[in-house]
Order: structure tokens, then sequence, then C-alpha cells
């Protein structure tokens, strides 16, 4: 009798482990796509932003069109900065969490200046944020290799 419950939970105790291994698998695998659509978002922002910003210079729908941009990328950055990281990518997503910040600095600046009426398109060029976006899209690549 005590042998098979001991069987009996060895094979309980394994089939929960391995219940745990898959969850923890899941988890990393729907943070690396999460992580990798904000990053194509980001840099599909950075490729558009700076000629919407000169554009904006002389017009005004232009002007609020870069406006809606900069505050819905920096909804995106908020709402990806509170994903819950796996544990093996919690490293990895602090440094985005870091490099979100310099980039969420550089669109307030830039929101300040619209606000200001001051549209200075090299002011948007002489931020981190640009930088931050390209250091974001290296340290995807690393976690997609935890995938």
């Amino acid at each position: 009798m005590k042998k098979w419950l001991f069987v009996f939970t060895a094979s309980i105790m394994l089939v929960l482990g391995g219940c745990s291994f898959l969850d923890d698998t899941k988890k990393t695998v729907t943070y690396a796509n999460d992580a990798t659509d904000y990053v194509n978002e980001a840099t599909t922002f950075g490729k558009e932003v700076p000629s919407l910003a000169k554009q904006a210079v002389g017009d005004e729908q232009a002007a609020q069109e870069l406006e809606t941009k900069l505050k819905e990328m920096k909804q995106k950055i908020e709402t990806f900065d509170k994903l819950e990281a796996p544990e093996m990518a919690a490293d990895l997503h602090q440094q985005m969490v870091d490099q979100n910040k310099k980039i969420e600095a550089g669109i307030e600046v830039y929101l300040n200046n619209i606000r200001g009426g001051k549209l200075d398109p090299s002011v948007l060029e002489n931020t981190e944020m640009f930088q931050s976006i390209q250091e974001i899209t290296s340290i995807i690549d690393q976690i997609k290799k935890l995938s």
C-alpha cells in the first residue's frame, strides 16, 4: 500500500511539474510575441515621426496627427511596461522599460513643444528617443531567443 501511495504521489508531482514547465514556456512565448509586436510598433513610430514632425512645422493637420501619434506611442509604452515578463526575461524586460523611459521623455519634450506652439523638428532629432528605439530592437532579438 505504501509503495502504491508513493508511486501515485510521485506521478502527480511529475505531472504537476510538467504543467508548470509548459505554463512557463507558454508565458515566455506569449511575452515574446507581445514584445515583438510592441517593438514593431515602436520601429514604425521611429520611421514615421521625423518626417511628420518636419511636415507639422507648417501644417496644422500634420501637427495634430503628430500629437496623436506621440500620445498613442506613449500609451503603448505604458501598456508594455506593465506587462508581466516571465522570470527568464525579467532582466531584458527591465532593459526595455529603461529604454522606454528615454522614449517617453523624448515624447514629452516634443509634446511640450507642440503645446507651446514651438514646433521644431530638430528638438525631436536631438532626443535620445530614436537611439532608444534602436536599443529595444536589439533587446527583442535576445527575447526571441528565449522562446
